[in-house]
């Protein structure tokens, strides 16, 4: 029986369309082909991915409402912790509740605004090393900085009728387990449940889902294989490698709890998007193994009643 209380949905990263390629690389799918491969593969929502990637005002409706589908999210990072770049930055972030609300009333939970962290070139240079090496980290002065900062998108977020949520990302600021820990503790911000960024940022996402189970307002499961990163760790590469090294991979062929993950999410009576990504770059041989991924990924999602 279907988990009445979740929405399904995946994301256009899984098919290699996110910021580093849509208009750079001509693998990526075309944004129709995209959303009928999605629905093929019995998804009931998706990600904005880039803005104006689906079109925008009407047309961005037409597409979604046509096929069935809800709009789950919109991913943006802002310089939480530098106050003068965070404002110059909030344009974007107008941009981005402008494409929700051209969106319009779709089927499943409004969308969330997902938001991360800015990080820094040696964030970007070093991924993963956090968990370990705390002065990669932010100092006191700036987690107050960042806290203020992250006050100030929760209001502005909250103006415009929609509640974020905040997505750790590897390479940026909130990405070791202390730092996802101190962020929830100095703002009432809430969680997105990344269970790829936060595995391969060195965390355990079931463990987080047991920590902060209260707070988590959004979900993005994913798989990682931390043998990849460990490499990537380990011959310094930048967070690109991420994504052309693929460490994320379908669900049950890496090394995140997967099943417990899933199983922990009805336990503790989460409600809301709950949104497959696969991150990849798209290479000659995609579309098709990310589709047959996304196949399998649903099954594995209908196996715990979602």
């Amino acid at each position: 029986m279907n988990n009445p209380n979740v929405t399904i949905a995946n994301a256009p990263i899984s098919w290699g369309a996110f910021e580093l390629t849509v208009g750079i690389l001509d693998t990526v799918p075309a944004a129709d082909q995209l959303l009928d491969l999605l629905v093929e593969a019995d998804f009931h929502g998706v990600d904005l991915g880039p803005v104006g990637f689906f079109g925008r005002g009407e047309e961005l409706h037409h597409k979604l409402a046509s096929r069935g589908l809800g709009l789950a999210g919109g991913y943006i990072e802002l310089p939480f912790s530098d106050h003068e770049r965070l404002e110059a930055t909030f344009p974007e972030l107008d941009h981005l509740f402008d494409a929700f609300d051209e969106a319009g009333a779709l089927n499943g939970p409004p969308p969330r605004p997902t938001i991360a962290d800015a990080g820094a070139p040696h964030r970007r240079s070093h991924p993963g090393r956090a968990a370990n090496d705390r002065s990669l980290g932010l100092d006191d002065a700036a987690w107050e900085r960042w806290a203020v900062g992250m006050a100030r998108t929760i209001e502005r977020c909250r103006a415009r009728g929609y509640e974020p949520t905040l997505h750790p990302e590897t390479g940026t600021y909130i990405e070791a387990p202390w730092e996802i820990d101190r962020a929830l503790e100095m703002t009432e911000i809430g969680l997105c449940l990344e269970t790829g960024h936060q595995a391969i940022g060195g965390g355990d996402p079931f463990e987080s889902m047991q920590r902060w189970g209260d707070r988590i307002n959004h979900v993005h499961v994913k798989d990682a294989r931390l043998g990849v990163m460990q490499r990537i760790i380990a011959d310094e590469m930048p967070v690109e490698s991420i994504w052309s090294e693929r460490a994320f991979c379908a669900l049950g062929e890496g090394d995140v709890r997967v099943d417990e993950i899933l199983s922990g999410l009805t336990a503790i009576g989460y409600s809301g998007w709950l949104v497959v990504e696969q991150d990849i770059m798209p290479g000659p041989g995609d579309p098709e193994a990310a589709q047959a991924a996304q196949h399998a990924n649903r099954k594995v999602l209908a196996t715990h009643g979602f």
